[in-house]
């Protein structure tokens, strides 16, 4: 099972240098990814120029988008932008899709909350085309640039429900997934829901499977940097109910994490994201450790 590391986005402290020096100690370590999500009404860095950034200092570890709330954006411009990506990360992108679920991003950015499980179908269609070279309407011009990809990045959905599940096996090369316990019976249901969702789509293969979770490593106090940081992130969701699933974090300690990802790697993971909540760079030294013990 492939290891990939998320920027600290979301993660309080974030400043001018860090996305450079995360990524690069990133992509010098054991890891497979580095990655960094969509989020607008919140005080992290914007998705697609951090990506750039992390695809310009890197050389070895895929750049994954994860994940793209396709349903707030016009496909021209996304598909224009992944070209750009793949071209800077010379063919190591990876890209994540969904719907988010915060209701002020889709405000703020002046798109329609409601629907967006439809339009997201038929955004990633749209999506495919442009990437594949077709105009954007009669008598355009293809958007550019090409991706490096002859066939454009892999896509992934990011569904783990029933119904987003089977949606999903009709378009996406795999799935993005994620427990914020890092539980192990929650990710391999999951991840079995994905196997029966490809095949009774008809799929020839199975989904590739990616999963992650919140962790929180070299830093003093890990288990209360952690639960603090899920809820802050969960705020949206309102106090009580934050406060009650940040309880659930429990990835604090190197041994945590050890178990997690012996779990994740059971549960039939293909690749798991460890997604910090601090923005101290000894956690990519720590979390470093643990995955060259496990190689």
């Amino acid at each position: 099972m492939e290891i990939g590391v998320a920027l600290p986005q979301m993660a309080p402290g974030y400043g001018p240098g860090t996305t450079v020096e995360w990524a690069r100690r990133i992509d010098a370590g054991p890891f497979s990814s580095v990655s960094a999500g969509e989020r607008v009404t919140f005080d992290n860095p914007e998705m697609v120029a951090t990506l750039g950034a992390c695809a310009a200092v890197t050389e070895r570890v895929r750049v994954l988008a994860n994940l793209w709330v396709l349903p707030q954006h016009p496909m021209a411009m996304v598909a224009q932008q992944i070209g750009t990506l793949d071209q800077l990360a010379d063919g190591r992108l990876e890209v994540a899709v969904g719907v988010g679920g915060r209701e002020h991003d889709y405000r703020a950015l002046d798109a329609e909350f409601t629907a967006r499980h439809k339009r997201l179908d038929e955004k990633v269609l749209e999506l495919k085309a442009l990437l594949a070279g077709q105009p954007p309407f009669p008598g355009a011009d293809p958007v550019g640039p090409p991706t490096v990809q002859p066939d454009g990045p892999v896509i992934l959905a990011g569904a783990m429900g029933p119904k987003a599940m089977t949606r999903a096996a009709t378009w996406a090369d795999g799935i993005s997934a994620f427990s914020i316990a890092g539980d192990r019976d929650e990710i391999e249901r999951t991840n079995l829901l994905a196997e029966k969702s490809w095949a009774e789509a008809g799929r020839e293969s199975g989904p590739r499977k990616v999963s992650g979770c919140f962790v929180a490593l070299g830093v003093p106090a890990a288990e209360e940097v952690l639960r603090s940081f899920t809820a802050r992130y969960l705020a949206f969701l309102g106090r009580e109910l934050a406060e009650a699933i940040a309880a659930t974090a429990r990835t604090a300690s190197p041994e945590a994490l050890a178990a997690v990802l012996d779990g994740a790697e059971a549960a039939g993971c293909d690749e798991f994201i460890l997604v910090p909540a601090t923005t101290d760079p000894a956690f990519v030294d720590v979390a470093a450790e643990v995955a060259a013990a496990r190689a």
